[in-house]
């Protein structure tokens, strides 16, 4: 035979042995498991010997099923040494707290619990490589992005459970629906894989994350992870660390629990960047907006935020003009904005929307004088903005480099850990000294800063 007909010899399909025990939502999870297996190539068995590796999909309802589950899990270590383990048993707990199915079985590939069809292909995928399909696998595994390769946005959640009464958001996406933790991770490493440097995490409500599902543990790599915004913090800063990357965080409502991420942001493994969508400061103002907060402590809890993390960044929307927004009100947004020293603020006259509650308050504003009360929180909030950037000179950053003309030979521009996207300012590089020295799309630069422009920053690269 010819070498090249060998090479063009089809290379078998990877074997799954499968076993499902329990009762018919196990048996819906097992369907939904082989069906993807199947989609992917793979060949499935009832039998272990000559399989790749084996899935047990167990249950952990009863001591008579926690025991045939243990059972069959350390049959299959026996016959095939390849176990990966999911289903209620691998959600159960042990002695010590320690999961159960580990401490009978340590030398299982991975556990996970119930209704993870993605964290077990997570593990399949890692053991077991997934076969060639010359035309799925044209779409990258991180699919489709419309932003820049170095940076992109991860979803967490769908809806709001808030009913704010200038937003029509809840009628149109539903209540809050956090994405499972599991599913949420595996895409996160999936995008630093591919080149991501700067991860921005958003959602209608970042800080509300798991509330729908109280916070249940969910797993991911066969670790049980709780679906609550501080241990998903922990998670993405874990792997974006061997890429050196950065995780941003966007629209955080300013609850207690928020406090939790201060030592995460002062190490810098989360930036020390808080994108909090105030609305507004005075607490009659935010009562006649419906918002979750109600707005007199949010001065007290930044200047804890600050003493916990000084470098942090805090950036927030605003709404001028509320209907019923009186003088005195509007005053005291203003004076927030000064004493909070809100780095990063845009502000919007307010604007009915179709279907609002707002729409039915009294006391509308009219255009002229809303419009001039967005003007001036913007004078307000651009001079802080700019005081705060004047501090920044002479002092050396970190610049994700987003534009780079010639290889930056004529100068660069790239961000900030305090520069989101599209939303905030720039770093302007200047052209390096070195003729040599180039500068690329995507990397890190160290820069010093020489001068504040505007909203920018003026930098020479180091």
């Amino acid at each position: 035979m010819s070498v090249t007909e060998d090479a063009a010899r089809p290379v078998p399909s990877p074997t799954v042995g499968f076993v499902s025990l329990g009762c018919p939502k196990a048996l819906t999870d097992s369907e939904l498991i082989l069906t993807r297996l199947a989609a992917e190539g793979y060949r499935t068995s009832k039998t272990f010997e000559g399989a790749d590796l084996v899935i047990v999909n167990t249950c952990g309802f009863i001591d008579a099923a926690v025991q045939e589950s243990l059972d069959t899990i350390g049959e299959a270590l026996s016959a095939n040494g390849r176990v990966i383990v999911t289903g209620c048993l691998g959600a159960k707990a042990g002695e010590g707290g320690g999961n159960l199915v580990r401490q009978v079985h340590p030398k299982v590939l991975a556990v996970t619990g119930p209704h993870a069809t993605q964290e077990v292909m997570d593990a399949v995928h890692a053991h077991v490589p997934k076969p060639h399909d010359p035309f799925v696998d044209l779409v990258p595994p991180h699919g489709v992005k419309l932003t820049p390769r170095h940076y992109a946005y991860l979803k967490i959640s769908e809806g709001c459970n808030h009913r704010c009464t200038f937003c029509i958001i809840p009628s149109m996406r539903g209540n809050l629906v956090s994405r499972p933790v599991g599913d949420v991770l595996a895409e996160a490493r999936a995008l630093f894989d591919a080149g991501v440097r700067e991860l921005l995490v958003v959602s209608q409500d970042t800080s509300a994350y798991g509330v729908d599902v109280k916070y249940r543990t969910g797993f991911f790599d066969g670790r049980p992870v709780r679906t609550r915004m501080h241990e998903l913090c922990e998670q993405l800063a874990m792997l974006a660390e061997p890429h050196g990357a950065w995780v941003r965080l966007h629209y955080v409502y300013p609850y207690p629990h928020v406090d939790e991420l201060l030592p995460l942001l002062a190490s810098g493994r989360v930036l020390p960047y808080l994108d909090v969508p105030f609305q507004h400061s005075h607490p009659a103002v935010l009562k006649r907006m419906k918002r979750p907060a109600s707005g007199e402590h949010n001065l007290e809890r930044i200047e804890a935020w600050r003493r916990a993390c000084p470098q942090l960044v805090v950036r927030s929307t605003f709404i001028a003009g509320f209907p019923g927004e009186t003088d005195e009100e509007h005053e005291h947004l203003l004076q927030f904005l000064r004493e909070a020293e809100i780095d990063r603020a845009g502000c919007f006259a307010y604007s009915p929307v179709a279907g609002a509650a707002a729409n039915e308050l009294p006391g509308a504003l009219p255009d002229a004088l809303r419009e001039e009360r967005r003007a001036r929180v913007m004078a307000v909030a651009e001079a802080v903005s700019a005081q705060r950037l004047a501090r920044r000179v002479g002092s050396t950053l970190q610049v994700l480099v987003d534009q780079a003309p010639a290889l930056g030979r004529r100068g660069a521009a790239g961000r900030s850990y305090a520069d989101a996207p599209e939303i905030d300012g720039t770093v302007k590089l200047l052209p390096p000294t070195k003729a040599s020295t180039r500068i690329q799309v995507g990397e890190f630069v160290r820069a010093r800063v020489v001068a504040a422009d505007g909203h920018d920053l003026i930098a020479e690269p180091i």
